[in-house]
């Protein structure tokens, strides 16, 4: 029998599913994130060696594996393709490989298929889309230095300006201060800082503190409503150039990504732009992880 192994890198994690030929899911599991622009090299080097010694443990041997596809975050950095393709190799698989960014794997995931539009809102942002033509256009994506409007990154950051804003009085007291302070267990903005520009502090970390909106907009919070429009307009930004570049003004709009699915406030003030500027597109949420998206595309491959 052969397999097939699907990876899905988001920013945090890394999800997996291995299948035999047939297309069965024979495992599933998650394990530590594979994004080279928001983890050290060790770290994911560590990854790669787990995922590749489980999934050679659920093929009876690493050898039946015959391909894997990994939709991973941070691909658009010319140096990832061949620094994750290093790692598999000296993880001692030597099969088929693919390697394509996340989006690509969630919308098959999603869809079924790798024509259509997605919007991914976790630790980063993108939007990307295929159309039947398979012409592609992505917007986005270009890591949270210089990018990632929208994402679980911005927000986070946005809330930690909140906080030293409202210090020294550019904007009104907000519940953002107490709820950040509460869950960085600190009690000052100069402890904000420290953390903020702590070289140990990573993408991630920040992220994190993206679930704490919610609770401030639950409570009314103006500065909260202020981010989540902010955070609405910029991700209707990402769409923009996509559909408009690949004629797909009508249509599914897969939604993927912890602020997307699990934040409602800036999901329905998103919804609500996106009906406003293409009155004829439709959202779908994305599966959990994209991992099975993966293993079709592997498959696909065979």
């Amino acid at each position: 029998m052969k397999y097939v192994a699907g990876l899905d890198g988001g920013g945090t994690k890394t999800a997996v599913t291995v299948a035999d030929e047939n297309g069965k899911t024979v495992r599933t599991f998650v394990t530590g994130a594979i994004n080279y622009n928001g983890q050290d090299e060790i770290s994911i080097r560590d990854s790669f060696r787990r995922i590749m010694a489980e999934i050679g443990d659920a093929c009876g041997g690493l050898a039946h594996c015959v391909q894997i596809c990994i939709g991973a975050a941070g691909v658009s950095n010319p140096t990832v393709h061949d620094r994750i393709t290093a790692n598999v190799r000296e993880s001692g698989y030597e099969g088929g490989l693919l390697i394509v960014g996340d989006q690509e794997t969630a919308l098959c995931g999603a869809l079924g298929t790798t024509h259509g539009m997605i919007l991914i809102a976790g630790t980063g942002s993108i939007c990307f889309g295929r159309n039947e033509a398979d012409l592609t256009h992505r917007a986005g994506g270009c890591g949270h230095l210089i990018d990632d409007e929208g994402s679980g990154y911005s927000i986070g950051r946005d809330l930690m300006t909140a906080v030293v804003k409202a210090n020294d009085g550019r904007i009104a007291p907000t519940l953002i201060t107490d709820l950040v302070f509460g869950r960085l267990g600190m009690e000052s903005v100069r402890e904000l800082i420290g953390f903020a520009h702590d070289k140990k502090t990573n993408k991630k970390d920040i992220a994190a503190l993206a679930p704490l909106l919610s609770e401030a907009c639950e409570a009314g919070d103006a500065s909260a409503l202020e981010i989540v429009r902010k955070s609405a307009a910029s991700l209707l930004e990402l769409v923009v150039p996509v559909a408009n570049t690949l004629d797909m003004s009508a249509g599914n709009l897969v939604l993927a990504g912890s602020v997307l699915l699990k934040n409602a406030f800036i999901r329905i003030a998103f919804e609500g732009r996106l009906k406003e500027a293409y009155p004829n597109m439709r959202c779908v949420s994305a599966p959990e992880d994209a991992s099975q998206g993966a293993v079709t595309m592997a498959l696909s491959r065979l």
